[in-house]
Order: structure tokens, then C-alpha cells, then sequence
């Protein structure tokens, strides 16, 4: 039991790095509130420290102690002045440290509007050129350019969180929030909704992509160019069936007749590494499951199931999208 005791008391460590930590910054915003964050633990630990010392020293500490303890002065000096003026140079430090989140002295170049919607998210790229380009369940951004989300939402009250590049914002209907990141170095960050939103609450994630900026800039060109016709057999039966079971009405795909704004665009569905806002990874075998079963791996959610295709069919419309890059 002994040797397996340090073992337990490392075992919380283990959840405090990754891509979803806000204990492991990658980023300028999520940098400034992680040194608040100790700032404010050292502070609360010094008054806890005294406040322990002194109950120690009460209880068990010699007598000319425990009379120096109950003397008016020590009261006032340990009971109030203490607190407040370590109180209130906390409070001080974190309005200075946190004056300028989310702003900046120029106007990013690249603008991101974000949707909260149940259970997922609505992306848009708004390009320099003017250009826009719709996505969802997942952002792209240039690794060292500061990139402005634009935060709304179209129901009810969402949050808007990448614990490693900054903090929460809230995503309120009819209101438009805004928050900056800036990335560091490239990666994948793991966000989440973080305000209870009903249903499957804990499974609307997203992931932040930071691409080196080059790379960046030839993904984001080569959203515009024209759609290639599907490459196999077996996409085209997936374009077809697709199609006929009417998933256009409610998805689109760019360079289609797939036209529908009810649900998440799957223009470049295959570039992502979740499914239904991270319930599933993506694959063919998972997207053909989510189909036939929608409430299974996501209870509640908005899409039916089509339990009506046959497997073949299901294992087609999963190979189109998939192959959507």
C-alpha cells in the first residue's frame, strides 16, 4: 500500500496538462488569466496560511502566544487589516492585468463569426478580400496573427472556451460578444461549451486548428476554388443517395445542390477529426453509425435517425463525406 500511495497522489497531476488545460497557455489571453490564476492562489494561500497559523497558535501554542492572539491589536491587524489590503491588491492587480483583454490596438485581419447553436457550432471565415466561407465544429487560425471571434448565439446562452489560448465568453442571443486569440505555435486546442445548454450539453466541443500562417493562407485560398466531382464509385452513390434522402435540405456542400442552412455545413467534412460536435471521431465506419443511429452516441440532438437507408447505402453517403476535403 505504501508504494502505491505516491502513485494516488500523482494521479490528479495527470489532468493538468493537454490541449484543453487552461494550466498549459499557448496563447497571449489564456497567459494573462493562468498568471492571474496564481497570483490570486498565492494571495488566498497567504491569508489561509494565516489564518491556520493562528488558529494552531490558539490551540496549541504557548500561553504568552495565545494572550498575544487575544490582545485587541492583533485582531484588528490579523482580522481585518491583513485581508483587506491583500484583498484589495488582488482585486487591483487582476482589473490591471485584465484592462486589455480581449483588445487590441489593430483591427485583425481575419475575422471569425462563431454561432453557439444546440448542439454545435456555426462558423464563418470572413477573408480580407471580402470573402466569406461557412464551416462548422471546428476553427482554423493562423498560428502568430491575432484573429477576432465574433461570439452570438441563435437559441440559447452558450459559452464560448479554449482553456489553452483564453478565457470564457459568453454567447448570448441577440448580442454579439467578441474575443482575440493568438496562438503561439501550431497545434490542436480543444474547446467546449462551458454554460449548461440542455440536452447534450457536454458533448458540444469544437477543435481550434493553429496551421502555420502559410499554410494557413493556401487552406483558406483554397476554399474558393471550385468543387471537384466526387472520385470513386462509391462517392458518387454517396452524392446520390445522399440526395435522395434529402440530407440537402439541411446541409450544404458547396458546388452542389446541397443548399440547406438547417444543420452544420459539410463542405470540407472530411478535414475534421470529430463528428457531431465530438461525440464520435470521424470515419467512414463512425459516420455510417451516426446515421442510422443519431440519438445513440448523441441523445438529444436535432438531426433524425435514417434507420430507412440499408447499410450499403449509409456506407456510400459516409465514403462521399468523408472524402470532402
Amino acid at each position: 500500500m505504501r508504494r502505491l500511495l505516491p502513485l494516488l497522489l500523482a494521479l490528479p497531476l495527470t489532468a493538468c496538462e493537454g490541449s484543453q488545460s487552461a494550466l498549459s497557455p499557448h496563447g497571449d489571453e489564456a497567459s494573462r488569466v493562468a498568471l492571474l490564476s496564481w497570483i490570486l492562489f498565492a494571495g488566498a494561500a497567504a491569508i489561509f496560511a494565516l489564518v491556520v497559523g493562528a488558529l494552531l497558535l490558539a490551540w496549541r501554542g504557548p500561553e504568552r502566544a495565545r494572550a498575544a492572539l487575544a490582545q485587541e491589536r492583533a485582531i484588528r491587524l490579523g482580522g481585518l487589516v491583513f485581508p483587506v489590503v491583500t484583498l484589495t491588491l488582488l482585486l487591483g492587480y487582476g482589473v490591471w492585468q485584465m484592462r486589455d483583454a480581449g483588445a487590441g490596438e489593430q483591427q485583425p485581419e481575419l475575422r471569425i463569426d462563431l454561432v453557439g447553436e444546440q448542439w454545435w457550432w456555426r462558423v464563418a471565415y470572413h477573408a480580407p478580400d471580402g470573402r466569406a466561407v461557412a464551416d462548422a465544429n471546428q476553427i482554423r487560425i493562423p498560428v502568430g496573427r491575432e484573429v477576432e471571434i465574433r461570439l452570438s448565439s441563435a437559441d440559447v446562452i452558450h459559452s464560448f472556451w479554449v482553456p489553452s489560448l483564453g478565457g470564457k465568453t459568453d454567447m448570448i442571443p441577440g448580442r454579439t460578444n467578441r474575443q482575440r486569440l493568438r496562438a503561439e505555435r501550431p497545434g490542436i486546442y480543444a474547446g467546449q461549451c462551458a454554460e449548461y445548454c440542455g440536452g447534450p450539453h457536454a458533448l458540444m466541443s469544437f477543435e481550434v486548428v493553429a496551421m502555420p500562417p502559410a499554410e494557413f493562407d493556401t487552406w483558406l485560398a483554397g476554399r474558393a476554388q471550385p468543387r471537384e466531382a466526387p472520385a470513386t464509385e462509391e462517392q458518387r452513390r454517396g452524392q446520390e443517395a445522399f440526395m435522395a434522402a434529402g440530407c440537402g435540405s439541411c446541409h450544404a456542400i458547396d458546388g452542389t445542390a446541397a443548399t440547406g442552412t438547417i444543420g452544420p455545413d459539410l463542405s470540407r467534412f472530411g478535414e475534421r477529426r470529430l463528428l457531431a460536435a465530438g461525440a464520435l471521431r470521424n470515419g467512414p465506419a463512425e459516420v455510417a453509425r451516426f446515421i442510422a443511429d443519431t440519438q445513440g452516441p448523441k441523445p438529444g440532438n436535432l438531426m433524425p435517425s435514417f434507420r430507412n437507408l440499408d447499410d450499403a447505402e449509409r456506407a456510400a453517403i459516409a465514403t462521399y463525406l468523408t472524402g470532402l476535403k
